[in-house]
């Protein structure tokens, strides 16, 4: 199904976001779209637009403190144009670019507490069944959380008791795709040194490295 950003297939979604336009009138409050390169081999799923991040940007992972340390380190890694998600007014800044990198999230609109409910992951697993399949071949994904990581084996059709969620795991799914787990880059995960910068940046060492290993003119 394809992606729109006046979907309301989830009511308490759609009605709370309602309430967040009237509330903060120059957020963006809809449904927010994926952001990068549309032939990528890097996906990146997170779990859903924070309300002053992406909900106020429309922009994943823009505007919040995840997104500072997600894009500066697609920047050192070579993903990303620039390291600032923001420009000087504060708005998603349009001169970053990604490359090779498409950044997403499980579900698309902002939950009430950043809490979405599991009908509402599964409502909004279409989206990323889309996603996927338009990865190419040797593509790898990067499930940011415990809930992203099963939203992608639930797009995939896969059992989830055959590939559990574990930081710093790399799991071969039978279509190809690399399945690469870490701790969600937010700020409570890093103020509880639950992830470090460290951490985060040898997920991104470990993809950079298998990435290189299957393009036929490094070898």
């Amino acid at each position: 199904m394809e992606f729109s950003t006046a979907c309301r297939l989830c009511p308490r979604l759609a009605n709370f976001l309602d309430e967040v336009r009237q509330a903060h009138p120059d957020y963006y409050a809809h449904p927010v779209p994926s952001f990068g390169d549309a032939q990528a081999r890097l996906l990146i799923v997170g779990l859903a637009p924070g309300m002053h991040g992406a909900n106020r940007t429309g922009r994943p992972f823009t505007g919040d403190f995840a997104g500072k340390l997600l894009y500066s380190t697609l920047y050192q890694f070579g993903f990303a144009s620039q390291a600032e998600p923001l420009n000087m007014a504060g708005q998603a800044n349009a001169e970053l670019i990604l490359s090779d990198c498409r950044v997403t999230n499980a579900v698309r609109c902002l939950p009430p507490q950043n809490k979405p409910e599991p009908a509402e992951v599964r409502q909004c697993n279409q989206y990323l069944v889309a996603e996927l399949a338009s990865l190419p071949l040797g593509a790898v994904v990067l499930a940011l959380g415990a809930i992203a990581h099963l939203a992608v084996l639930c797009a995939l059709g896969l059992q989830i008791k055959d590939y559990k969620f574990t930081h710093g795991v790399r799991h071969a799914l039978p279509n190809g795709i690399m399945l690469y787990d870490s701790y969600h880059c937010s700020r409570y995960n890093t103020q509880t040194k639950r992830l470090n910068e460290a951490m985060f940046h040898a997920i991104f060492s470990a993809i950079t490295l298998y990435l290189h290993s299957l393009d036929p003119n490094n070898k």
